[in-house]
C-alpha cells in the first residue's frame, strides 16, 4: 500500500470532513498528518475543533503546526480563532489580539499573499478604543509603523497599502505628509518593481502540492526547479533591504519550500549550510536536527551534520551521530564504521583508531572495505607501511576469494614496489578464484607484467590468462588463438595507442566476431551490437577476452536482412483524412499542418504486418539523424537500390507513361522549398504529440508500432515530396 498516494489522501481528507464527527475523524487526521506533516490538513483539522468550540484541542493542535506550517490561509484561520476566544475580554483581549498579529506578521509577513493580513491588521488597530489623547496619539505611531512595514513588502496588495498610507498621513497632518511620503516613495517603488519580478517566480509553483518522497516525476523535478530559482531570487535580495530583513525574507521562503519539498535532503542541507555560512550555526544544527527527524533514513544528512558538528569543534555531537548511524545499519555499517574510524583518528588519534578497528574486525558484518579502510589510513597518514602490511595479510586469510579485496592488496604492494609478493599474491588468489570471478585479477596480473615483467613473463601470463578463462567460453579453440587485437592491448598505455581509431575499430570488430562467430544467436543481435566504428579510442576495452564492443557514435546500422522495399501496389492501410481519421481531434489538427504531399504519402502507407517497431528506438533514430534542409532538396545524390520495375516510381498517365511535375520558374520553386523545409522543421513535435496521444489512448506494443512507422515515414515521405518539387 503506498502511503503517499497523493489522489487517495486527498478523497480521504474530503470524506472525513464531510461524513464523520470530529470524535471519529480525529484518527484519520493524526494519520493524513502523519504522513504529510506540512499538509493543508491542519487548517481543515483545526476548524473542526474551532466549530464545537473545543478551544483547548485548537490551541494544542496550532501549537503543533504553526511554526513548520507557514500556509497564509492555516494563520489566518489562527488570528480569527484569537480574535473569537478574546472578543469578550474587553482591552485585555483585545491586546492579546494585538499580540497575536504581530507575532503573525513577524512569521508570514513576507508572504506574497499577505497584503489582506496587513490591511486587517491596520484595520483592527483603527477600531480600537483610546480614552486619551495620549492613548490616541500611541495609536497613530503604532498604525504609521505598521504601513511603513507593510509598503516595503512586496505583496499583492503593495498598491492598495500605499494609497492606503497616502490617505492616513494626509488626515493626520498635510505637512508631515509631504515629508514623510517623499521618504517611502522610493521604498515603495522598489518593492513594486520586486513584486513584479517576484510574481514570475511565484507563477510557477503549484501552492497545492503535498509532500511526497521524489519520484523523479517531470511535474517534480519543474516544481524544485522553480523552488530553487525563487530561492536563488531571494538570496540576490533584489529589494536592497538590510541584511536582517533579507534573511529573514530568505528563512521564510526556506520554510515554505519545505511544506512542499518536505522529503528532498538537498533542499534541507542547502537551508542547514545557508545558515552555517551566515555565521548562524546554531541555526544551522537546529535545521540539521530537523533534517533527520524527517528524513531518518538519509544517511548522507546524518554525515553532513557530523560534519559540521566537528567542523564548530562539537567533538561529542559529532560522535553521538555517527554512533546512531553504526547502530541504525548494525547488519549493513561498513561504510559508518570506516567513516568512524576516520572520525576517532582525527579527533582522538592512532591508539583510538586502532582499538575501534580491532572491535569492528570480530564482527560477522565486517566486510573486507574496512580492512583495506584501515590499512590504507594506517599506511598513508601514519607512515606505517608494515602495519598495512600486516593488516592485509590478516585480512587475506577472510576473503581471499574476494577478487576487489586481492586488488587493493595487489595496489599496495606495487606501491611498496614489492613485485616478489605481487606476483605470490596473484599465483595464490589465481588458484583458488573460479574461472568466472578472476577476469579482472587475470587482467590486473596480465597489466603488471606489461609494467615490470620481461616478454617471455608477459607472453606467459597472457597465454595462461586465455587458457584459464577459454573454460568460460563455448569456443574455446577461438579463444585460445593470438590475434593482432592482443598486441593493441600489450602496447597500449593510457590513452596513448599503437594503432589508429580506424585501425582499431577494424581489430576490435573482428575480435568480437571471432568470439561470437560459433554462437547460434540471431543475426541481428551481432549487427545491432558490434557495429560501428568508435570515435574515442578510450571506450574500447583493452585485452582479447572483451566481450562486447561499445555502440557505434557514428554509424547506424540497420538490419537489411529484414527491410522491405515500398511498393505501393502493397495492400493500402486505412485512408486517412484531414476531417473524418477516426482518431483524436489532436492528432487531426496535427495532419492538417502537413504539406499536401506529406499527406498523400502517409494516405499511401501499406499495412504494418509482421512486427512492430519500438517508437523508442524509431524516435531515437530520428533525432539523431541528418535530415537534409530545403537548401539541399534537388542536389544529386546516391543511387538509392529498389527494384527494377518503374512502377514506384510515381504517379502515371493514362497511357502507362510516368507523370512528371511541370516546370516551374526559379522563384516558385525556392518558394516551394522554402514551404517544405517549414513543414518538415514541424514534424519533430508532431512526433512526440502523436506518441503522447497514442500511450495516452493506452495504445499496445502494435499501436505504438504503426505510431512509429507513421512518424518515420512522415520524414522520408516529406524528403521524397520535397525532392520531387
Amino acid at each position: 500500500m503506498d502511503i503517499y498516494n497523493v489522489e487517495a489522501a486527498e478523497i480521504l481528507a474530503h470524506e472525513t470532513l464531510v461524513n464523520l464527527p470530529i470524535g471519529e475523524a480525529a484518527p484519520i487526521y493524526e494519520k493524513l498528518l502523519a504522513t504529510f506533516p506540512t499538509a493543508k490538513y491542519w487548517k481543515q483539522y483545526v476548524e473542526s475543533y474551532i466549530v464545537t468550540n473545543d478551544e483547548e484541542t485548537a490551541k494544542q493542535i496550532f501549537s503543533r503546526c504553526l511554526l513548520t506550517c507557514p500556509h497564509i490561509n492555516l494563520w489566518r484561520c489562527y488570528i480569527n480563532f484569537i480574535k473569537k476566544v478574546n472578543s469578550k475580554r474587553g482591552s485585555e483581549g483585545l491586546e492579546e489580539t494585538k499580540k497575536a498579529f504581530d507575532f503573525m506578521l513577524n512569521y508570514v509577513g513576507n508572504d506574497v499573499a499577505s497584503g489582506p493580513v496587513w490591511m486587517e491588521y491596520i484595520a483592527f488597530l483603527k477600531s480600537m478604543p483610546v480614552m486619551t489623547p495620549q492613548e490616541e496619539s500611541h495609536r497613530m505611531t503604532t498604525i504609521r509603523k505598521v504601513y511603513q512595514k507593510a509598503i516595503l513588502v512586496p505583496t499583492s496588495h503593495v498598491e492598495q497599502l500605499w494609497k492606503d498610507y497616502d490617505n492616513f498621513e494626509n488626515s493626520v497632518s498635510r505637512t508631515l505628509a509631504k515629508g514623510l511620503l517623499s521618504e517611502y516613495q522610493p521604498k515603495f517603488n522598489s518593492a513594486k518593481a520586486v513584486y513584479r519580478e517576484r510574481k514570475k517566480y511565484i507563477d510557477d509553483i503549484d501552492w497545492g502540492m503535498l509532500a511526497t518522497p521524489s519520484t523523479g516525476s517531470y511535474k517534480e523535478e519543474q516544481q524544485c526547479l522553480a523552488w530553487k530559482r525563487l530561492l536563488t531570487f531571494e538570496k540576490g535580495n533584489p529589494q536592497r533591504i538590510d541584511v536582517t530583513a533579507a534573511n529573514r525574507r530568505i528563512t521564510f521562503t526556506y520554510e515554505q519550500c519545505l511544506m512542499y519539498l518536505y522529503h528532498h535532503p538537498d533542499v534541507w542541507y542547502d537551508y542547514a549550510t545557508w545558515h552555517a555560512k551566515n555565521g548562524s550555526t546554531d541555526s544551522a544544527i537546529k535545521i540539521f536536527q530537523r533534517a533527520v527527524k524527517a528524513l531518518p533514513g538519509s544517511e548522507v544528512l546524518k554525515y553532513a551534520f557530523a560534519e559540521l558538528e566537528e567542523s564548530v569543534g562539537a567533538i561529542q555531537p559529532a560522535k553521538t551521530i555517527y554512533e546512531s548511524l553504526i547502530a541504525e545499519n548494525a547488519s549493513m555499517s561498513s561504510l559508518a564504521h570506516i567513516q568512524f574510524i576516520r572520525f576517532l583518528r582525527r579527533t582522538e588519534g592512532i591508539e583510538a583508531a586502532r582499538k575501534y578497528f580491532l572491535e569492528v574486525r570480530k564482527l560477522p558484518s565486517c566486510t573486507y572495505h574496512v580492512y583495506v579502510a584501515y590499512a590504507t589510513m594506517s599506511f598513508c597518514l601514519d607512515k606505517d607501511a608494515k602495519v598495512a602490511q600486516n593488516v592485509f595479510e590478516v585480512g587475506l586469510k577472510r576473503f581471499m576469494q574476494e577478487p576487489g579485496y586481492v586488488l587493493e592488496y595487489a595496489d599496495f604492494l606495487c606501491r611498496l614496489n614489492d613485485d616478489r609478493n605481487v606476483r605470490a599474491l596473484f599465483e595464490r588468489a589465481l588458484s583458488l578464484l573460479p574461472p568466472e570471478e578472476s577476469v579482472e585479477v587475470w587482467k590486473r596480473f596480465a597489466q603488471f607484467e606489461q609494467i615490470y615483467g620481461d616478454l617471455s613473463s608477459m607472453l606467459k601470463v597472457e597465454q595462461r590468462r586465455k587458457e584459464a578463462l577459454s573454460r568460460t567460453s563455448e569456443d574455446a579453440v577461438s579463444s585460445l588463438e593470438n590475434t593482432l587485437y592482443d598486441v593493441v592491448s600489450r602496447y597500449n598505455y593510457m590513452d596513448l595507442w599503437p594503432c589508429s581509431s580506424k585501425e582499431l575499430d577494424y581489430l576490435s570488430r573482428q575480435e568480437w566476431l571471432a568470439k561470437n562467430m560459433s554462437k547460434k544467436a540471431d543475426r541481428s543481435v551481432m549487427l545491432t551490437s558490434g557495429g560501428g566504428s568508435t570515435s574515442d579510442k578510450g571506450t574500447v576495452g583493452v585485452g582479447a577476452n572483451a566481450k562486447l564492443l561499445p555502440q557505434s557514435t557514428k554509424v547506424v546500422r540497420p538490419e537489411t536482412s529484414r527491410m522491405v522495399i515500398y511498393d505501393p501496389r502493397q495492400m493500402k492501410g486505412p485512408v486517412i483524412s484531414a476531417t473524418s481519421s477516426g482518431y483524436t481531434k489532436e492528432v487531426d489538427e496535427i495532419f492538417k499542418m502537413l504539406s499536401p504531399p506529406l499527406m498523400s504519402f502517409i494516405t499511401n502507407l501499406p499495412a504494418i504486418e509482421g512486427p512492430s517497431p519500438d517508437i523508442d528506438i524509431v524516435l531515437s533514430v530520428l533525432l539523431q539523424s541528418t535530415l537534409p534542409t530545403g537548401h539541399d532538396v534537388g542536389k544529386p545524390s546516391a543511387p538509392v537500390p529498389g527494384p527494377a520495375t518503374t512502377d514506384i516510381s510515381g504517379p502515371r498517365n493514362q497511357n502507362g507513361s510516368v507523370r512528371r511535375p511541370p516546370k516551374r520558374k526559379a522563384v516558385e520553386r525556392q518558394e516551394e522549398e522554402d514551404a517544405a523545409t517549414a513543414a518538415q522543421s514541424r514534424a519533430m513535435p508532431d512526433i512526440f504529440r502523436l506518441r503522447q496521444i497514442q500511450r495516452s489512448r493506452g495504445g499496445g506494443p502494435a499501436q505504438s508500432g504503426s505510431a512509429a512507422m507513421s512518424s518515420g515515414s512522415m520524414f522520408s515521405g516529406e524528403q521524397s515530396a520535397n525532392s520531387s518539387s
